[in-house]
């Protein structure tokens, strides 16, 4: 067992993406650091593992793809993370009428989507509206992008920052609910829904959702890089943990604890004392700053006090389903193969009227007839997560992420609905191929289908997502909501020296490692005395 000192300068509740940042930039700022992290591995959310038994495949079984986490974090820590680009953007089929119609983007060859949106649609006039979207995000991405990891500034001062064509995106895309300006610029339903998917990413909303979270889900997810571009993180997302772990423990100052469960926090000046239980025993250390990587909800619950963070639990409506299969299935596409298909997003089910519909049955309390979700193969652009048996066997991963998939839904019996709504997803992508889904599948050690299923509720079983909200909470802005929060870093708690590192955090949400980020440099700010 790890040797634990009775003080640290810092610890950090939790071993997420976003804590081993911040561990990684306070060690090698000099610090000394305990890392607690309840669970028996590290990593959170961003872990790979050997998903079936006896089956070497290791899965990125929470999250997948990378598009959030800056290349700043990447150089100032020396990780050595490669992400590779995907072929295939996406590929959007669908049925009307009987008739098959279906939209396959490329990353890098402008001239064949504009091709392929002519022969779906008829015309080059959604293609034009599409590309004048693109347009407006990269104009607030060039502004939003790079201030993640600055102090917050007001929403008047980021938007001062645009140019005259600038500011009408950000009218656009930030003050009108994203619906009005998808449906001025593209006409095709199928075109509108590819479109909007990336607003509903884990969050229960709909195009003119007044509240404007459509918005901001869609902000996080096209402004990534500058480009919007997700990309695979070569040997799943293991390792950006390794990476991580690596630098962390090169610094000889960080100090990981797994299987403590932190049970209390009290605040205190000029050391906070944390209680945690390991192996039966009550613990407790001390440390100057405490960080939480645990949602707010957990660091409310830990202090006995509100941290004045966001705190209301917000309910996660994302789910997910991991699967290993023994070959790709065929499509019945006329014009593409599997291998170039599946090589990119796979839009299932998510026309934009139909997604209306089934947000409408999701919030009624019904599981949607045909829920929308989204598929992504891992090895058709990284096989490194295979044996080399695997590989040469054929074998492929498949992750698909389910929209409209509310806490509520599997609050009373979770294994029942969650096999209903696991059979609703797999004839869904039946509907578009040769052969079912089911034939494909492998098998693991005792002769069970390679296929896990998690729900909201699983998913806070398990790496403990309030209510299985990915986000922990609804997502904010990219700058300041109130005044006096212009000038932090958005990972301030009532309680001083005591800060958010994880998605909480304002600016939080997805593999960005930017609450990790910003948490140590409030850290390191107050050390140096510019603000307390």
């Amino acid at each position: 067992m790890t040797a634990i000192n009775s003080s640290y300068d810092v610890a950090i509740i939790g071993s997420g993406h976003n804590g081993l940042v911040s561990a990684c930039y306070l060690a090698k700022a000099g610090l000394s650091v305990l890392v607690l992290e309840r669970n028996a591995e590290i990593g959170g959310a961003t872990k790979s593992k050997m998903a079936f038994e006896g089956v070497e495949a290791r899965l990125s079984v929470y999250s997948y793809l990378v598009s959030l986490f800056p290349e700043k974090i990447v150089s100032d820590l020396g990780l050595d993370l490669e992400l590779r680009s995907r072929k295939t953007a996406s590929w959007t089929p669908t049925f009307e009428n009987g008739t098959r119609r279906e939209l396959l983007l490329r990353y890098g060859d402008p001239e064949s989507d504009r091709v392929a949106f002519k022969g779906l649609t008829g015309s080059d006039d959604d293609y034009r509206g599409y590309l004048a979207l693109q347009e407006m995000q990269e104009r607030l991405a060039a502004i939003i992008w790079p201030s993640l990891t600055e102090p917050l500034v007001s929403r008047d001062q980021m938007r001062a920052r645009l140019d005259s064509e600038g500011k009408e995106a950000w009218q656009a895309l930030i003050e009108e609910p994203l619906g009005k300006v998808i449906e001025e610029l593209i006409s095709d339903d199928l075109v509108r829904g590819m479109v909007f998917t990336d607003a509903r990413i884990g969050v229960p909303t709909y195009p003119h959702d007044p509240t404007l979270l459509q918005n901001r889900s869609f902000l996080y997810h096209v402004i990534g890089r500058g480009t919007g571009e997700w990309r695979v993180p070569v040997g799943g997302m293991g390792s950006l943990v390794h990476e991580l772990v690596k630098v962390a423990e090169s610094t000889g100052r960080v100090t990981f604890q797994t299987g403590a469960k932190v049970s209390k926090l009290n605040p205190g000046a000029p050391r906070s004392s944390i209680a945690y239980e390991m192996d039966g025993d009550e613990c407790e250390v001390h440390a100057r700053f405490v960080l939480c990587n645990a949602s707010a909800q957990v660091l409310d619950r830990l202090t006995g006090v509100s941290s004045s963070v966001g705190t209301d639990v917000v309910e996660g409506a994302g789910f997910k389903i991991n699967m290993l299969l023994e070959k790709l299935p065929q499509l019945r596409s006329d014009l593409y193969p599997a291998s170039e298909a599946f090589a990119g997003t796979v839009h299932i089910d998510e026309g934009y009227e139909q997604m209306i519909e089934s947000y409408r049955q999701s919030m009624s309390g019904k599981v949607p007839e045909r829920p929308p979700g989204e598929i992504y193969c891992h090895t058709l652009t990284d096989d490194s997560i295979l044996s080399d048996d695997l590989k040469q066997r054929g074998f492929h991963t498949l992750t698909l992420f389910g929209l409209d998939m509310p806490y509520r839904l599997f609050e009373e019996d979770n294994e029942r609905v969650r096999g209903e709504v696991v059979a609703k997803y797999l004839s869904g992508i039946n509907q578009h191929l040769d052969e079912p889904i089911e034939s494909c599948l492998a098998k693991d050690a005792n002769g069970d289908l390679c296929i896990e299923a998690m729900s909201p509720v699983d998913l806070e079983k398990a790496i403990h997502l309030p209510k299985g909200n990915i986000f922990h909470g609804d997502l904010t802005w990219p700058f300041a909501d109130a005044e006096d929060e212009v000038g932090t870093w958005g990972v301030e708690t009532v309680h001083p020296q005591i800060y958010i590192c994880g998605s909480s955090a304002k600016r939080g949400g997805a593999v960005s490692g930017v609450p990790g980020h910003n948490a140590a440099k409030k850290v390191l700010e107050v050390l140096s005395g510019r603000r307390t």
